[in-house]
């Protein structure tokens, strides 16, 4: 696999496990299942697009989604190109720019279904896309973790990230082989489930309950998450204009704050595709993190 693609191989020792690609520079998303039953923290090799390896470690798990999450070193810089996130519409081509091997087949076909609910085998409700391939393989197991792209409708402009493969629907008349029907999660489907993308979090970390702080709590019941199989985070279910918490923000951490709420507003109006959002948070974030360990701020 030679190229300056944002798909990789993920390995552990020499054994190859299964495809991935870079959500972000930080971030390599995967299905679950590729992992091959590896727990959180343990080592994985990631082989990028252009051969080089780096090394990463299993950071977050979604066994009900069959998603996961694959942190980087820290001590590799990513220099490949990251994918815009879209949205993928009933009747659009897609492909899959992911190949489980250089002889094996490309992936390409129609988006029968766009971000429908879709029960997985692992048990959860995803938003997920349902797609048909032109490649009648009757196994399409080690695309598995690949990226879907979005091609065709989108004009000039470059394909987009729209999802990641996780199952196949097996043939009903005969089950042994795999129908030419593949599932893929949205990339927003990702995002939601991992808070690693959505680093709004990593403000409790720098500024933490304050015993000077004497204001109540707001009363009234949390929003309800709509999956109803995770806590809603706190920061997410209020508008750009209120405080992420009751508490009262230090000076130095205002402009950050407002920053990643004004990222979520222009995610909201689809000014800033997900992915971007993910990684200018984190940067914001890490920026505010390094000023606090050199003694600046904000």
């Amino acid at each position: 696999m030679k190229g300056t693609g944002y798909w990789v191989d993920l390995y552990q020792a020499q054994q190859r496990l299964g495809g991935g690609f870079l959500l972000t520079r930080r971030f390599v998303l995967t299905a679950l299942h590729c992992l091959r039953g590896l727990a959180i923290d343990e080592s994985v090799g990631i082989e990028l697009a252009d051969g080089n390896r780096v090394s990463g470690r299993v950071c977050r798990e979604d066994k009900e989604a069959d998603l996961a999450l694959v942190e980087i070193g820290a001590g590799h810089q990513v220099t490949l190109p990251i994918p815009t996130a879209d949205v993928a519409r009933d009747g659009d081509r897609w492909r899959g720019p992911y190949r489980p091997a250089a002889h094996e087949a490309r992936l390409s076909g129609r988006v029968s279904a766009g971000s429908a609910p879709y029960l997985c085998v692992g048990g959860a409700t995803i938003e997920a896309l349902q797609l048909t391939a032109e490649q009648h393989l009757g196994d399409y197991s080690g695309y598995s973790g690949g990226p879907v792209e979005g091609v065709g409708n989108r004009g000039t402009q470059p394909p987009a990230v729209v999802g990641i493969l996780i199952e196949q629907a097996p043939d009903r008349a005969a089950e042994a082989r795999a129908a030419n029907v593949l599932f893929a999660a949205t990339i927003r489907e990702a995002i939601r489930r991992f808070d690693h993308l959505d680093v709004v979090h990593l403000i409790d970390v720098l500024r933490p309950p304050s015993l000077d702080d004497h204001q109540e709590p707001a009363s009234g019941p949390a929003h309800p998450d709509p999956r109803g199989d995770h806590p809603p985070a706190p920061t997410r279910d209020r508008g750009p204009e209120q405080p992420a918490r009751a508490s009262v923000t230090p000076a130095r951490f205002v402009g950050t704050e407002a920053l990643l709420l004004q990222l979520d507003a222009w995610a909201q109006r689809s000014l800033i595709d997900p992915s971007q959002i993910a990684e200018l948070k984190f940067m914001a974030v890490k920026a505010l993190i390094d000023g606090e360990g050199s003694g600046g701020g904000a």
